[in-house]
């Protein structure tokens, strides 16, 4: 059987060939409606484009770069699964791209899109490489930029609230009688780090509560952090009765830490997290944390890509996402007792 071509498309639907193209590649010259009478058109009809025949007659490679600072975090699972989805529907392939903090391999991928080996990027490192002389020659490229948020960088943002979802998270601990919050927070001075410890600030002031400095610790997103910063606070005379942590790998950390000392969460100690990975509900005790739509976001930053790549403008668009709050076992009511070390 031979495969269907565009032409195919056009004759059972009586559009032109160009409007089936276009509805094809999400071009939004196309009303939504035509644009899913041809996907369904498309499917019935077993259409499959030639992919090296388009390439080289748009001199588009198919491909978007999804770059990432940890593809070991679990954390990225959704969002891959909801850019990829967009994507195969627009006809793309997602390219992966792991940096590891290593500026050099920053460079290398914005390379990539520079040299037309994809031809746009979702970026999830919080950061640009290189000077303000390279962010020059990069400003103009087809890049969204997802969760971690990059001040004045221009690029079109996806997001959720922060700082807000973070105030949420202690304004629960407030809510069960806890006077002592401590916050785990994630590499300050990036900026997604900063607007969660503005978060924890804010909650602990509105409720009249005192900041204290001991209080906080800087991890970095990494369980080992977690684990450190919560043996910091039980040095302490006056311990935390709650810890809030600004992502939950940070969070299991501490748990893991408390559970050495012989503390019982959340009996001795309450702790939240942040981001609602899959883990946190098959970790023991379940954890209480703030739930991110990540499938969501992917979709909606390849979306907004789309667009982008089109010609559309959206130069410093954000778009904020929801979130909602997850309470489980890790959370309980304050103790009038202090929590104090014990030997395990």
């Amino acid at each position: 059987m031979s495969r269907a071509r565009i032409k195919d498309i056009a004759a059972e639907l009586g559009l032109s060939p160009a409007t089936v193209s276009r509805a094809l590649s999400h071009s939004p010259l196309v009303a939504e409606p035509t644009r899913s009478r041809v996907r369904e058109a498309a499917l019935r009809l077993n259409y499959r484009p030639n992919v090296s025949a388009r390439n080289l007659r748009t001199q588009r490679s198919m491909a978007v770069l999804m770059v990432v600072r940890d593809i070991g975090n679990p954390f990225y699972l959704d969002i891959v699964k909801g850019v990829e989805a967009a994507a195969r529907e627009a006809g793309y392939v997602v390219l992966m791209g792991n940096t590891e903090n290593n500026p050099e391999r920053e460079i290398e991928y914005f390379d990539m899109l520079r040299d037309g080996h994809a031809d746009g990027m979702i970026l999830i490192t919080g950061k640009l490489p290189g000077g303000e002389s390279l962010f020059q020659q990069l400003k103009d490229l087809p890049v969204v930029v997802a969760l971690e948020p990059i001040e004045k960088s221009g690029f079109p943002h996806v997001m959720i609230d922060n700082t807000g979802a973070a105030s949420e998270a202690v304004k629960h601990l407030i809510s069960l009688g806890h006077r002592r919050i401590a916050h785990i927070a994630g590499p300050v001075p990036e900026p997604m780090a900063t607007l969660r410890r503005e978060g924890y600030r804010q909650a602990i002031k509105a409720a009249g509560l005192e900041l204290r400095p001991e209080f906080e610790g800087i991890g970095d997103y990494l369980l080992s952090s977690g684990e450190r910063i919560c043996r910091q606070f039980f040095s302490l005379p006056e311990p935390p009765s709650a810890i809030f942590a600004a992502n939950d790998e940070m969070a299991f950390g501490a748990i893991n830490e408390l559970r050495r000392m012989a503390l019982c969460v959340p009996n001795d100690v309450s702790v939240v997290g942040f981001d609602d990975i899959f883990l946190s509900q098959a970790f023991y005790p379940p954890l209480t944390t703030v739930s991110q739509p990540r499938a969501a976001i992917g979709r909606e930053a390849m979306r907004l890509l789309l667009e982008v790549m089109h010609g559309e403008g959206h130069t410093g668009e954000t778009i904020m996402m929801p979130t909602t709050f997850q309470t489980r076992a890790s959370t309980g009511p304050a103790r009038s007792r202090r929590p104090h070390r014990r030997s395990a």
